[in-house]
């Protein structure tokens, strides 16, 4: 088990689960025996990430899911349910970035894009499985948001604008729910190598000035997030709600 941390008997749910933050928080719950989905648009991206954590205390599944479409995040959760039981952590890790540039080349299709996948699937997904756990008396809620939710990220308005929300939805329910035993908590990582930033730490001018500058002057890894998940899943963290966990080598305090 993790550094002593045990979640034998519970159940997660990861989306963006195949690569990346979510990958890692998944082999993380896993390795402390939860049995956890997986869940993303590309089912092989998927399928690969079971395979290579095959073989871990928890079961790893992989199911395909738009988390732009209701219908889809319904069967998500249906298909969850019926494979694993009843859902005790819920990991919101999706997003997409795709207005990064201009602020006043910002369309309404890219604004719908971003709040849909951004923030509208965190809102469904919570819709769809916190009543369960508001039930049972338990449950924690893990949004990854970003130091971008934080503070402006130059050329990313709708990056910035959407994470922010995610981090006051996350307030507003960690509030709203905790006198019921379901925590919510958000994590707000700064550049971590994955994929999904290689826009960012590919840049060489972008990365050298941050090695310059950071307190800690290098790129985070997707591990070093994954802990973080873990012990907000925990019951080592039955004492915490409503938090921001800043994990970013120390960005924000430049």
């Amino acid at each position: 088990m993790s550094a002593g941390i045990s979640l034998a008997g519970k159940v997660a749910l990861v989306t963006g689960g195949g690569r990346g933050i979510g990958k890692a928080i998944a082999h993380r719950l896993a390795t402390a025996g939860a049995h956890v989905v997986i869940a993303s648009r590309k089912l092989e991206n998927l399928q690969a990430t079971a395979a290579e954590l095959r073989g871990l205390p928890g079961q790893v599944v992989p199911l395909a899911c738009h988390v732009g479409r209701l219908d889809q995040l319904e069967n998500l959760v249906r298909q969850t349910e019926a494979q694993l039981g009843p859902i005790d952590v819920l990991v919101n890790n999706s997003a997409t970035n795709i207005g990064q540039g201009p602020a006043l080349d910002v369309t309404d299709d890219m604004l719908d894009k971003m709040i849909e996948v951004n923030v509208k699937a965190a809102l469904r997904l919570v819709r769809l499985t916190v009543p369960g756990m508001l039930e049972r008396g338990r449950g924690s809620i893990i949004n990854i948001a970003s130091i971008a939710g934080l503070k402006p990220q130059p050329g990313g308005l709708l990056y910035s604008f959407t994470k922010a929300g995610l981090i006051m939805m996350t307030r507003c329910w960690a509030q709203e729910f905790g006198k019921r035993g379901v925590r919510c908590n958000a994590i707000a990582p700064g550049l971590i190598q994955t994929d999904f930033s290689e826009f960012f730490w590919k840049d060489e001018s972008y990365r050298t000035t941050l090695e310059a500058t950071q307190p800690i002057p290098r790129v985070g890894q997707p591990e070093e997030i994954g802990f973080l998940g873990l012990y907000l899943a925990s019951d080592e963290a039955s004492y915490v709600t409503g938090q921001v966990f800043t994990a970013d080598g120390g960005n924000t305090l430049l």
